[in-house]
């Protein structure tokens, strides 16, 4: 099991390096989660690398399209000694949204990215390769987006009788 940084230790070591660019530290169930802005997402993954959390668990998009910033990702963080984990998110209202990647403070987000890129439309600045990981190269769409129709568009062979349509 792992435990989470106290958020008032978290304000200390984020508010006075960014100040206003964090948004948001609050304390979700068990772990403690900071929102920060876009602009900054970078800097502060890189200052808490070099403040020990030095182990990427893992990154995700996400999509709220009733939200003012309907697009974010998610990165979960690891401290190993202290063995303490946190979650850092940043929301953008462009699309396609873009995020900067990671790929060069934690070479694992590279997978992490093209994942989020194949299944939201994220574009990550500076990846070395962006490119679909697990659907289709030609796929047209991201199904992970709360607007893709949730059945097959380009099946013919079923029969909208059998499910009572």
């Amino acid at each position: 099991m792992f435990n989470t940084i106290d958020p008032a230790e978290m304000q200390a070591m984020l508010t006075e390096k960014f100040g206003h660019d964090i948004i948001t530290i609050e304390k979700h169930y068990d772990v403690t989660v900071t929102t920060v802005k876009l602009e900054k997402l970078k800097e502060v993954i890189t200052h808490l690398k070099d403040s020990g959390f030095t182990f990427l668990t893992s990154a995700c998009g996400i999509h709220f399209p009733d939200a003012e910033e309907p697009f974010g990702m998610i990165y979960h963080l690891h401290h190993m000694p202290r063995n303490l984990r946190i979650r850092i998110k940043a929301f953008t209202k462009h699309d396609p949204p873009h995020f900067p990647t990671m790929t060069d403070i934690f070479p694992s987000a590279n997978w992490m990215e093209r994942e989020a890129y194949d299944f939201y439309g994220f574009r990550f600045d500076g990846h070395p390769h962006l490119r679909r990981i697990l659907n289709v190269d030609d796929m047209e769409g991201f199904p992970l987006r709360k607007e893709f129709p949730l059945e097959d568009q380009n099946r013919y062979d079923k029969d909208d009788k059998m499910f009572g349509r």
